[in-house]
Order: C-alpha cells, then structure tokens, then sequence
C-alpha cells in the first residue's frame, strides 16, 4: 500500500528524513464498497482479535500475573511524592470495596456517581462497582465546581438517578451537594466529608475499603456478562444538555482489542503513561485508562493541565517519567515544546522510551509537528510517529486511526477491525465559482456500525431510535472526505461538524471545523479557540480567544491580563499576520478566508453553554451569547479593535494603541 506523502507547511529542519522509530503497524487491507447513489463503505478484512468479557477480568488477570507491578501512581501529602499502587494491592482493594457495595444493598439498575476528578480512588471505586454490577457516572467537576446554577449537574443526577456519590474532597463540593436532592442517596468521601447536608451522614472511603471480602464478590463478578452495563458517560452537552451513553463491557473491552491490533505495543516493553485528560471524558476514561488496565500498564495520574500555571506540574513529572506512550492537546504540545527547547535533559528524559505521539481535539500545527520532530531527532536520532483517531461517546470512543507511519497531520485514518464505515455524499451546493468543486474534495456524512458503537442513550429511547440509519449505522453527525478518492488506503480527512455549517450570502457551504482549526493553527501559538461568524453574511468573521501562556511570552510579561493582551501592538500583528498567511494558502473561496477577526477577554461560559465540560466551543451557544459582539465584527466601517485581514482596508489598518 502507498504511503502519505509528506505534507509540511515548511521545509523540515533536518535534510532528509531521519527513519521513524519502529511500530508494527497493522496492515492497511481495506475492502472498499462502492454503490450506485454513491454511498462508499469501509471496512477492514482482518478480524477483530479475542478480548476480554469485561475489564474487572483484566484487573485480576494482572494481580495474579504481575501482582508487584505498579498499575497507578499519583502525588500527593505535603511533599508531593509518588503514592503508588500495585495489581495486586489495588485487587485487594477492589474486592473489599466491592464487598463494601453489595453490603449496601443497592438497587438494581442504580448508579454510582463521582464528582471529582481523577484519583487512585477514583479508579477503585469504578472497578469495584462494575465488579458490583452497577453501572459508573462520573460527572465532569466542573459542573460541580466552575458552575453558578449547577443547572446541568441536577439534569444529570435526575437522569441517571445515582444511589451512591463519591467525592474526593466535600469540603469544594458542598454547594453543589447542597444545590441536589439527596434522599435516597449515600455519600462517599475520601478526604473530608461535605459540611452543612444536615441529616445526611457521609461514609469515609477508607471504612468502606475496609470491609470484609466473602463469596458474595466472587460469585457477583461471576455474574457480569458483556452487555453488563459497566458505565454511563456524558455527551459533550455542546447541542443541549448532555447525553448518558450506554457503554456495555462488551463495547469497551472490544474497542480496547481494536486499538491495540491496530498499534501493538514493542514485545516485552512495558508500557508506561503519564496522562492527565479526565476520566469523566471517553477519550481520558475509556481509550487511555481501559487500554493501560487491559495492557497491564502503569498509569501516572498527571495533576497538570496545559494551562498557565498548571503545565508546571506536568513538566516536573516528565522530569521524573519516561513515558512509552504520550497523549496530549496541540496547546499542551506548544508548552512541552517551548519547555524542551529551552531544556536538553528534559527532551532526553521526555523521548528516552517513547514509542509513539498522540493527539487530539484539534488539529495539530505543521509548524509544532515540525519542532516536536527535531526535538524527538536530537534526542533519539529518529523521528517518533504522530498518531490520531475519530470516534464519540457513542463508540466507546475511537473507530479510526491512523496506523500507519504519516508526516501528514489532520487525518482521522482508518475503520478499525469490527468496525464498518460508511460514508454518505453531502448535497453541497455552491454558486462560489472559486469553490473546490473537484471529485477529491467530495465531502461525505460519516457513519459507523460495529461492535463498539452504543446500544443507546440511558432513558432516552425515542432519542436513541433517531440516531441510527435503517441500516443500523450510528449517524454520528461528523464529516470527512478522503485524502486521495483513487487510493482510499490513505485514510481520510476530518471534515467537522454537519451541524455547524452555514452559508454565506454568496450561496458557499463554510466548514466551520476545518476553518476554525486552520485558522488557530496559523496563528499558533497565540490563539487559543474561536468562534466562526458569517451565516447570511458575505464573508467569514472569527470571534477569538487568545492564549494567555503564548501572549505573556510575546509580550515578555508574566503578570499580563487578557485585556492586556488583546490590545498589544505585538499580539494583534502576530495573529494578522498568521491569518493573512492562512488566507493566502486558502486560495480564492470565500469559505476558507478570514476577513475579519475579533479579540475576546472573556472566557466561554459554562453556564451559558458555550463551552462544554470537555472543553469543546458550542458555535451556535456562543455566537448567540455574543451576538453585539458579532454586530461589532461586521459594522461599517470596523471599529479600532477589528482586524481586518481582508477587503481595501486592510493594508491601511495599523495596531490600536495598548
């Protein structure tokens, strides 16, 4: 099968192409299916290998193998050391939490819901209540912690009804415990209980781990079946409130065999993560924290964040750990790349037993994948692979990647084994005559039909029948098209979302998503996100959030504010001048071009629904939301806070005044 072609933004730094380091791949055999109303199918001729009945099989398995191995490690106490926890002692743990769960006697059918974030128990308690066959919720923090109504976290405890909530901490908690109706409900806490809930006694973590394991654990884990429930995670909420996705043993443990047939870890290497994306999100509690229990892998619980003043924490743990795996955001790869540039040791210890690169959420700048690149040669003399896939909630969540070695970044891949993609044409009409009209930019609604996608929404029955076609595929509500329609082996591209498309008055389809990540990626590293304007409108306009890190650097003021920030002479020609850059390579349409764009001090509001718990940007919440906003970008004549990248005016407008 051919490969990519590189496809940089700029010449590499190092003539020629050091070899990547080695991953055996699975092959590339796609059958492709091709009909008569256009409709393309893809599906992979390899079968999907054996996998576990359910993950508690692969916690035991793991003790009894490798019972001194650490499964996770976190820091914590007054010096922050490494609390570690083996296979072994974690087994124990689980079955004397699950002890604890039977003991209670909850009702069938009923949940337990965490709160908090990750933490070693976290982890326990998600174990030993799929051990107890009751199904897990955690809940983003956020809509504990950051929200004013809590109005999304009642929405979800009257969904999904939970008969036991554990907190890490109920000191933070408490106003949004307060906000909830309790009766019925046992609380958890690990640290402290939660002040002020008169009548309701909290249970201490640590009593609850003390219990006495009998038959009952055996015998109850002996009972799980693949289409136990083993939990309910949350849809991103960015079209409403969020959804509870059914996710079935059988759905999580077979799109773990998927993932790992399809990049196999290095034989006798063992696998080693330092991640901090949160459980409560599919790809954080599913793809990364399933594949390291099923894997027999160390996890270590990274407190950091790619956010100012937190990435701190994440780089003094690479410090330490050297993963074999590493996941992150394109803004948490800016600041790791920014760091090891400036920090040799750093870069050795960061690259020394790394076998591949992941991202995620965006797109990932040509000119970042290129630093990492020489980074990753001048610490190992290769190049390390940059790979990424596609899925939802829905797919428990991954379906595609790219398991291949590829330059080229912005694919979605392939269909994993057990899975089968189909593609539907979208009925595009364009009067845009710069438009791309060619058979290789056919844009495709994509759907999916395997043994990872959902059974359905819990409590939503109507809701959950809408979303799968007559053929039984989920309608997952994404685009794509393919890199090259002659050789489908080359994967495909991420096309956005369906939703969120609009037409311009010229009677041209803009696709939100890819504008939107092209045009952050140009002005990397200084924009954060943005909200695409322009329905009705003639041409596109970008509300944008700036990266307060990357701003800081440029204007050489660590203590700088966003409002700061958003009128700096320095700031504001750095991020036209990207977004002149990114016109330029757009060519003539209108629907790939910024012709104004629009700086903002305030944040997405969660409240307000224009930013999800996951981090995702709600367009149609957050142009609503900002409507004077939107008026301001296309007034006439613009303000002095518009940057006008297109049109007469803009090689006349100069930087406002700080």
């Amino acid at each position: 099968m051919p490969l990519d072609k590189p496809a940089v933004a700029a010449p590499p730094p190092f003539p020629p192409f050091p070899p990547f380091r080695k991953i055996d791949w699975l092959e590339r055999d796609i059958a492709v299916e091709r009909r008569a109303d256009g409709v393309v199918v893809l599906r992979s001729r390899i079968p999907l290998g054996p996998y576990q009945p359910h993950l508690p099989a692969s916690l035991a398995r793991w003790a009894a193998e490798r019972p001194d191995r650490i499964w996770l490690a976190q820091r914590g106490g007054p010096q922050r050391q490494w609390r570690q926890l083996s296979y072994a002692r974690a087994k124990a743990q689980v079955d004397a939490l699950t002890q604890g769960l039977l003991d209670l006697d909850l009702a069938p059918g009923r949940t337990v819901a965490i709160l908090s974030g990750n933490s070693i128990e976290h982890a326990l308690l998600t174990q030993a209540a799929m051990q107890a066959r009751l199904a897990v919720a955690p809940i983003s923090p956020a809509y504990s912690l950051l929200s004013q109504d809590h109005a999304k976290l009642k929405y979800l405890f009257a969904l999904v009804k939970p008969a036991l909530v554990l907190v890490q901490d109920g000191v933070p908690f408490a106003k949004a415990l307060e906000a909830l109706e309790l009766g019925g409900i046992r609380l958890v806490h690990v640290e402290r209980p939660a002040p002020g809930l008169a009548g309701l006694a909290s249970l201490a973590f640590a009593d609850l781990a003390a219990t006495p394991v009998t038959a009952a654990v055996a015998a109850s884990v002996a009972a799980i079946t693949p289409d136990t429930v083993g939990k309910l995670l949350f849809t991103s909420g960015s079209t409403g409130m969020p959804k509870a996705v059914i996710n079935t043993q059988r759905m999580m443990c077979a799109n773990v065999a998927m993932t790992q047939q399809a990049k196999p870890n290095p034989a006798g290497q063992a696998s080693v993560y330092l991640d901090w994306m949160p459980w409560n999100h599919t790809m954080g509690g599913n793809a990364l924290f399933n594949a390291v229990l099923t894997d027999g892998g160390t996890l270590y619980i990274d407190d950091g964040r790619p956010t100012p003043g937190l990435f701190d924490e994440t780089i003094r743990n690479l410090r330490e750990i050297s993963p074999t795996y590493y996941a992150n955001v394109p803004a948490g790869y800016a600041a790791l790349a920014a760091a090891m540039e400036r920090d040799p040791a750093l870069c050795a210890s960061f690259f020394k037993n790394l076998n591949l690169l992941a991202y995620g959420g965006a797109r990932l700048p040509d000119d970042l994948y290129d630093r990492m690149q020489a980074l990753a040669v001048q610490a190992t003399g290769q190049r390390i692979v940059f790979y990424t896939g596609w899925g939802s909630t829905e797919t428990a969540p991954t379906a595609t990647g790219t398991y291949w070695d590829t330059e080229r970044v912005g694919l979605i891949g392939l269909p994993f084994p057990g899975v089968e993609l189909k593609l539907v044409p979208t009925a595009e009409a364009s009067t845009d005559p710069a438009s791309p009209a060619s058979p290789a930019s056919q844009t495709y609604e994509l759907r999916l039909r395997g043994i990872n996608v959902m059974p359905g929404y819990h409590g939503q029955p109507e809701l959950s029948a809408r979303v799968f076609d007559a053929e039984g595929y989920y309608c997952i509500g994404d685009a794509g098209s393919f890199v090259d329609p002659a050789d489908p082996a080359q994967g495909l591209v991420f096309g956005g979302r369906l939703a969120e498309e609009f037409k311009l008055t010229t009677g041209t389809f803009v696709r939100v998503s890819e504008l939107r990540t092209s045009a952050i990626a140009a002005a990397s590293p200084l924009l954060l996100d943005a909200l695409v304007a322009g329905h009705d409108r003639p041409y596109v306009g970008l509300l944008a959030w700036p990266n307060l890190h990357a701003c800081r650097q440029m204007m050489n003021d660590p203590e700088a504010t966003l409002e700061a920030a958003i009128r700096h002479p320095d700031v504001i020609d750095c991020v036209r001048r990207g977004l002149l850059a990114h016109n330029q390579a757009s060519g003539a349409s209108s629907s790939l071009r910024v012709a104004r764009a629009l700086l903002m001090a305030e944040p997405p509001s969660i409240d307000g629904n224009e930013l999800t718990d996951k981090g995702y940007i709600n367009q149609r919440a957050g142009l609503l939301r900002r409507a004077e906003l939107v008026e301001r970008l296309y007034a006439e004549p613009p303000g002095a806070e518009v940057l006008v990248i297109d049109g007469p005016a803009a090689k006349d407008l100069r930087p406002p005044a700080p």
